[in-house]
């Protein structure tokens, strides 16, 4: 009976962890208004995941720790909709949105109505499917009838709830959608997959739907992906007048709903309203491609109908294309924080999308060679997501015989040393770690807003610590006295003053954006997450191996190598030291009372034990502080020896390493609580 009564409280504690871990959820990934640390919701999670680990038969699909996990598919399954995923009719005039709004006076006269006008987002559409509550199925759009299966995916997308909140209104509610991948984020993507010769995604939007159609969902996770909801069918019948009410019933549910959302009067408002974002989405975060505008009225919806195409009640405005054809005057190669040489295209100015462009990223040499780009060659040229546009195709007919082909400098135009090209890179590089133009890109990305977000250190005033000798790393900025910054262009007491204060609050930062900050070549902000994850302070990291580090989940061999040679590097180990006397926050945040009693101790196990998984065993090992890694080495401490052992117990006794069976291993952690 107490046995009973206690399962009973372990279930109440687990739906309450539960219910406080959505709630976090809803407000840092849909209303982008975290209301505790990072930290401190690692913590909840971390509690929820142990008594999940404890007591299995509590896990329900729905809670926050089942989100990955999923093994790979073989192939997807097709899901049909519940109600067909019509496409929209197009206007690209004002003309014919005008035509647009005579059509609907003429099919509902003397009827009352007005328009939503939403951001048409570039991604992937999709349907989500919830019953009671519970999210039981996500699909791609598909033909419109019939989606593909992407639920395992779908699930990994932490705006999308595995159980809407305060719900009891329906049994059934099918939402509809975008999954879009944000401008920063595409940028990151493409970098990583050019660092490993990989082909690039043309824009966000093809970004999004390749991560999406992954038969692996940890590929989906990695991804970072969002959403947007914008529709609903209900059924079983609704409450709901209007759109607008619709909108409001999904984003109390739990639903991220895009807040650009403007009710308009008449059609003139909704064109005005086009005019205005369109002026304005290079402001965006995001890619758009257009607006809808809408019906608000859901029963005129019904009067209005559809064509066998798409609805009479809305229509999507496209924007005009963001493609331009200019000429390349000049190619310049640009230096970065690791030395690589961008080579980066100087075009006769062309206005996209209200802006000036006068330069194009080449991304490398190979690329250049694959387009065939040539100085003096017209070329065709657009905006796909990136703060510099790229360059899509030449325009061969176009060439005169005087193009001039681009060959990459041997020699560092900034500091005058070798340019080096490894055999597993498409990347040239500057040998010379102390090339200013290298120091000054790492000193831009430490200050960055993912970094250690110092306000108003921007290029300009990097540009002149470094000219003027006053800082050489990074490191420096942290002993900058006003009267240094004083003393440079544009600089007068309260400027200084307000960056000196920035400078002392970055000091804590938390460790995960101290990780990225220090410019690790593979080590972006997920990484960082992953290795503060399993750290207590920054100094760690410079006693592990690359087996060491390939332990921990989402870390692979080329991260591990590049952390590893960070640490090896004696000026990158002083830049830490520098950091640590600075006061520079290097700890998790993580508390402890006392050590932990195998703290410090090496685990590697072989063979198949009776009493424990393997994961139960390295868990066992963890939670008293101990390591289990997967290669045996000199720094191994215990082999625990299982049935049929492997080649890791011959490796043992040739490194002399202390081999203990499985009963001696349960004696030591049961003696060691």
């Amino acid at each position: 009976m107490s046995e009973n009564k206690t399962k009973i409280e372990i279930k109440k504690e687990i739906d309450k962890l539960r219910e406080i871990i959505n709630k976090h959820n809803y407000y840092y990934y849909v209303l982008d208004k975290p209301i505790i640390s990072d930290y401190e919701y690692d913590e909840l999670m971390r509690q929820l995941i142990k008594l999940e680990k404890e007591y299995p038969e509590f896990i329900t699909p729905d809670s926050p720790t089942q989100r990955v996990g999923a093994k790979p598919l073989e192939q997807f399954k097709t899901a049909r909709h519940l109600t067909p995923m019509m496409s929209l009719a197009n206007a690209f005039s004002e003309e014919e949105l005008i035509d647009f709004d005579k059509r609907i006076k003429k099919n509902i006269p003397q009827e009352y109505y007005n328009y939503v006008v939403e951001l048409k987002i570039d991604g992937l559409a999709i349907a989500l499917l919830y019953e009671n509550g519970i999210l039981v199925r996500g699909a791609t759009r598909g033909d419109g009838i019939e989606g593909e299966d992407v639920t395992q995916n779908l699930r990994t997308i932490k705006s999308i709830p595995l159980r809407l909140r305060e719900y009891n209104d329906f049994d059934i509610i099918e939402v509809y959608g975008e999954v879009y991948m944000t401008r920063d984020n595409f940028k990151k993507l493409n970098e990583d997959r050019a660092k490993k010769a990989e082909n690039l995604f043309a824009n966000p939007r093809n970004a999004a739907a390749g991560s999406v159609r992954q038969l692996d969902p940890a590929i989906t996770a990695s991804r970072q992906l969002d959403t947007f909801i914008y529709q609903a069918t209900f059924p079983k019948g609704h409450h709901f007048n209007t759109h607008l009410e619709v909108l409001e019933f999904l984003k109390k549910v739990g639903f991220k709903v895009n807040t650009n959302t403007k009710l308009c009067n008449n059609i003139k408002e909704a064109i005005d309203y086009c005019k205005y974002w369109q002026s304005r989405k290079g402001e965006l975060n995001y890619d758009i491609d257009g607006m809808v505008i809408k019906i608000n009225q859901l029963a005129l919806r019904g009067k209005l109908g559809s064509t066998t195409k798409s609805p009479r009640w809305a229509i999507a405005y496209k924007f005009p294309a963001e493609q331009m054809t200019t000429i390349i005057r000049d190619i310049i190669v640009g230096v970065g924080r690791t030395g690589a040489l961008t080579p980066v295209a100087i075009l006769e100015p062309v206005t996209i999308s209200g802006s000036k462009v006068h330069r194009a990223t080449l991304h490398n040499e190979d690329e250049i060679k694959r387009k065939d780009i040539r100085i003096g060659d017209t070329v065709l040229i657009q905006k796909a997501g990136e703060v510099i546009p790229e360059v899509v195709q030449v325009i061969k007919e176009k060439r005169t015989g005087k193009e001039k082909i681009f060959h990459m400098p041997e020699r560092c135009q900034v500091c005058g040393s070798q340019v080096v090209k490894l055999d597993n890179e498409v990347v040239s590089r500057c040998n010379n770690a102390s090339c200013p133009a290298q120091l000054k890109e790492r000193i831009r990305h430490f200050v960055s807003r993912e970094a250690m977000d110092i306000e108003g250190l921007g290029p300009a005033l990097i540009d002149q610590l470094v000219d003027k000798k006053i800082i050489s790393n990074f490191a420096d900025l942290y002993y900058l006295k006003q009267e240094d910054l004083m003393q440079l262009e544009r600089m007068a007491e309260k400027s200084s003053s307000n960056i000196i204060k920035a400078i002392q609050n970055s000091k804590n930062r938390p460790l995960p954006n101290l990780i990225y900050a220090l410019g690790i070549r593979h080590v972006g902000i997920y990484a960082a997450q992953l290795l503060a994850g399993k750290i207590n302070n920054m100094l760690d990291l410079q006693n592990y191996t690359v087996d060491d580090l390939v332990e921990i989940e989402g870390i692979g061999p080329i991260i591990a190598e590049s952390i590893v040679l960070f640490f090896q590097k004696k000026e990158n180990r002083e830049i830490i030291r520098k950091l640590q006397e600075a006061g520079v926050n290097l700890s998790s945040g993580r508390k402890r009372t006392e050590q932990l009693p195998l703290e410090g101790l090496q685990f590697v196990l072989t063979g198949t034990l009776e009493n424990f998984t393997r994961e139960e065993a390295q868990e066992k090992i963890e939670s008293l502080g101990g390591r289990v890694t997967s290669t045996v080495t000199k720094k191994t401490d215990f082999l625990v020896l299982g049935k049929d052992p492997g080649q890791k117990y011959q490796k043992a006794k040739e490194l002399d390493i202390k081999v203990i069976r499985e009963d001696d291993f349960i004696k030591m952690i049961e003696g060691r609580k």
